[in-house]
């Protein structure tokens, strides 16, 4: 029956509730978070208290770091040798503390993130500014707890002499809760405790006037003033932290990039990894070598630069791309009044300064108590001197120590104490009693009684003490500051030109998208079929061209890649390449038609495309600059209408060109009309209607002529059927956008002609026509007649054998012969 009352039915659901909520307030109470007064996180606090209780103190030798661990875990700490260990050698890690409180014989790790020796190896004990936290703790100046077995006490706060939460910083996590809280300089701390001491009603901006910043024990420089101000205001804010570095010359005329300092807790190994990568990848051009130099007097990381590269532009790339450069996260969350807050500045210097007025006043209280009882026992014993011979008689008298005791309490009205203190003085003591030395000693003590409680009754007095004890700590542990606050803007201008090496290279462009940048010795070393692509793809563009030159390449579906020529990879020529592929997904039935290069990117021009369903549109050069996600997505620069739209053609022309552009569809439609009637639009825009197509009928491809040189302008047209056919381009007449045009082939009633592709030229040329079969038929234009506009040309291939042309392009250069 008792069994059954015990076991209670209850929702899943509240049992989670409940347990978890007990477990985040322990965790959030009681592990991840420190107190406003002391700064330290319980584990830590636990640590310093069983240190100091085995005087392993900064005035005795060192003892081993796993008897340590072994009386904290025993005593007060059940939570596993691991995670007191690695506390311990947090807490006397330089690198990590402004001001260590643990001093470490042995390895205790690096900035490289490496691990310390195991416990049984190194050595450790309090450091002497230790001290300053557990001072008076013997004192009752804080409340003490009994530990998890009730066998030991233990204090919940410590009796800090300065606001060790500022000094040295926090960082943890815990349940709905975390805190990062950087360390400061203790003498602008304390001057800032001090200030507040004296003015309470100080306003933020008078104590930065003190606490100018962070003061990083790794050094370096934060940069701008509004993200302090509002972290130290709400307790939340974010700093740009930078490496101090310096450029010099070595040997040659060339330059090392040196860094000095390095931001709070980034990893010194990765870093200097990440910068060799960049070289190693050659993400940049102008870096020699990356040499990790740091020895027993400091940190230094060299970059050593090649001859004639810009220093400065490289290490600002740097600092963009690397932890040279890193944004740090005030979140200053602490445990006040067993309440997990979000606090500030003045907020923390105020719970300190309140935990201090507490601890002094508790201690005075303390030594008033003891003053005072010291002061009744000599008392006693000096009256007891005036009257040693009545006090003797008595005491022999008496039967035993309890009767004599009451017997002088009763004759000569000593009081308990000084019973005891009378009855307990060895005769020996009788000798050398100095009646006139007791008389001093009680004179002193006079004085300190009414010096503690002048103190405890007269707050100017009870902050005079405060002051003189942090001004005390101040003269003895304070340190000149060690990171820079500067002024300068975290925004890094990098001229990314500056960054490559200018050189020659070969760029290949093939339909299927590979991409590739090859030495010109090498190019010049292959033989002129062999490019590296595979069988059934085409050169799109090849081309000699600087390594700062950048790329669009357009594709049939209205997209744009971009792509500085030095990002291309670079391989053999002989090589295929890079798949585009690799980087950005495309359409598998996607296609690259056009390819421009650009030295600059500010031009005045404009894109011309056309599509197959009758839209064509202008997209300025401006609009289509690259984004900061080119390398892995491809920029919209004509939307499609539907979803077999293709783009035909690509050209590049000048915003106020007088030129005319002539589009024919597949049906054999010609329409002329200037550019001018073509509007310039967004790059997400459908354009406007080019020609008035028939049902079935769809644009071809366009060409641009300029209307000054009309009459010398033919326009060579391949069928489907495999008829070539050349005509002046000025049978065409011109008409306004959008209309049907003029037909420029005979309509036959059987098998009539198509247009299949177009070219336009100016003087006589040999031409190269590919077919679905990939085949090439060459033809030279001084070969066949110009043609009228109903006439259908003269036939240059077999369809039957030689497949269907799909496309005409200019082939080798005509003979001078």
């Amino acid at each position: 029956m008792a069994t059954k009352e015990r076991i209670r039915e209850m929702p899943l659901e509240q049992v989670m509730g409940e347990r978890f909520g007990r477990y985040s307030k322990y965790i959030i109470q009681e592990r991840a978070l420190p107190d406003i007064r002391d700064g330290l996180k319980p584990v830590q606090r636990r640590i310093l208290y069983a240190m100091f209780q085995d005087n392993n103190t900064y005035d005795k030798p060192f003892k081993k770091a796993a008897k340590a661990v072994g009386n904290i875990m025993g005593n007060f700490h059940p939570h596993g040798d691991s995670s007191i260990y690695g506390a311990l050698v947090h807490l006397s890690q330089d690198w990590k503390m402004r001001e260590p409180l643990i001093e470490m014989h042995g390895n205790n790790g690096s900035m490289d993130g490496d691990g310390p020796a195991a416990m049984r190896y190194t050595e450790s004990r309090l450091s002497k500014i230790s001290n300053m936290l557990l001072q008076d703790i013997d004192k009752d100046t804080v409340n003490m707890v009994l530990n998890f077995d009730d066998t030991e006490y233990e204090p919940t706060v410590l009796p800090v002499r300065f606001p060790n939460l500022l000094v040295n910083g926090s960082t943890g996590i815990s349940a709905g809760y975390a805190t990062e809280i950087p360390p400061h300089n203790l003498i602008e701390v304390i001057d800032a405790t001090i200030y507040l001491l004296k003015n309470p009603d100080a306003s933020l901006d008078d104590l930065m006037h003190f606490v100018k910043g962070p003061d990083f024990p790794t050094g370096a420089i934060v940069l701008g003033q509004k993200g302090l101000r509002e972290a130290y205001e709400t307790g939340r804010g974010r700093i740009q932290v930078r490496a101090k570095s310096s450029i010099q010359e070595i040997r040659g005329h060339r330059e090392e990039i040196v860094i000095t300092e390095i931001p709070f807790a980034v990893n010194k190994a990765l870093l200097v990894k990440k910068m060799d990568e960049i070289r190693l990848n050659r993400e940049i051009d102008g870096i020699a070598e990356v040499r990790d130099e740091t020895d027993r007097h400091g940190l230094s990381i060299v970059v050593e630069l090649k001859k004639g590269a810009d220093a400065q532009n490289i290490l600002n790339y740097l600092f963009k791309n690397t932890e040279l450069q890193v944004s740090y996260n005030f979140n200053m969350v602490a445990i006040d009044h067993m309440t997990p807050m979000q606090v500030g500045l003045k907020h923390i210097l105020s719970s300190y300064l309140e935990h201090e007025k507490d601890v002094v006043i508790k201690r005075t209280k303390f030594d008033l108590n003891k003053a005072e009882e010291r002061l009744e026992i000599i008392q006693g014993l000096i009256h007891a001197m005036d009257i040693l011979d009545k006090v003797i008689k008595v005491i022999r008298a008496s039967k035993n120590k309890a009767e004599a005791k009451k017997n002088l309490s009763d004759k000569f009205k000593f009081t308990a104490r000084q019973a005891e203190a009378i009855v307990s003085l060895q005769l020996y003591r009788l000798t050398n009693t100095d009646v006139n030395a007791l008389v001093k000693e009680q004179s002193e003590l006079n004085d300190k009684i009414a010096r503690f409680k002048e103190l405890l009754s007269n707050k100017k007095i009870l902050e005079k003490e405060i002051i003189k004890e942090l001004t005390t700590v101040k003269k003895e542990f304070g340190n000149p500051r060690r990171t820079e606050i500067s002024s300068e803007t975290a925004k890094i201008q990098i001229d990314e030109k500056a960054l490559v090496a200018d050189e020659q290279v070969r760029v290949l462009i093939s339909r299927d998208g590979y991409l590739k940048r090859s030495s010109l010795r090498s190019w010049q070393s292959s033989d002129d079929e062999d490019n590296g692509l595979p069988s059934g793809d085409d050169v799109v563009f090849e081309k000699t061209l600087s390594t700062l030159t950048n790329l669009y390449l357009f594709t049939d579906r209205g997209n744009v890649i971009y792509r500085p020529v030095n990002e291309l990879v670079e391989t053999k020529w002989k090589e295929t390449g890079q798949h585009l592929s690799q980087e950005i997904g495309l359409s598998g039935d996607e296609n690259i038609i056009s390819v421009f290069d650009f030295d600059q990117l500010n031009q005045k021009l404009n894109f011309l495309m056309a599509t197959n369903d009758g839209y064509i549109k202008q997209l300025e050069l401006s609009n289509l600059q690259p984004t900061r996600t080119y390398r892995s997505r491809a920029i919209t620069a004509m939307k499609m209408k539907k979803t077999d739209s293709r783009i035909v053609r690509v050209d590049l022309v000048k915003p106020d060109s007088n030129n005319e552009i002539i589009l024919f569809t597949h049906k054999a439609y010609a329409v002329r009309y200037e550019l001018t009637e073509i509007p310039a639009s967004g790059a997400k825009s459908f354009g406007v209607k080019s020609v008035n197509l028939k049902d079935d009928d769809y644009v071809v491809s366009y060409v641009v002529i300029n209307p000054d040189y009309l009459d010398l302008i033919r326009i060579g047209i391949i069928t489907q059927r495999g008829a070539f056919k050349q005509f002046k381009a000025e049978l065409v007449n011109k008409v306004s956008r959008a209309k049907r045009g003029v037909l420029v082939l005979r309509e036959l009633k059987t098998k009539p002609h198509r247009i299949a592709a177009i070219i336009s030229y100016g003087q006589e040329h040999n031409l190269l026509i590919t077919t679905t079969s990939k085949r090439h038929i060459k033809l030279s234009t001084k070969d066949y007649p110009l043609g009228d506009r109903y006439s259908n040309g003269s036939f240059v291939l077999d369809t039957t054998s030689d497949g269907q042309p799909v496309n005409i392009k200019f082939g080798e250069p005509l003979s001078d012969k």
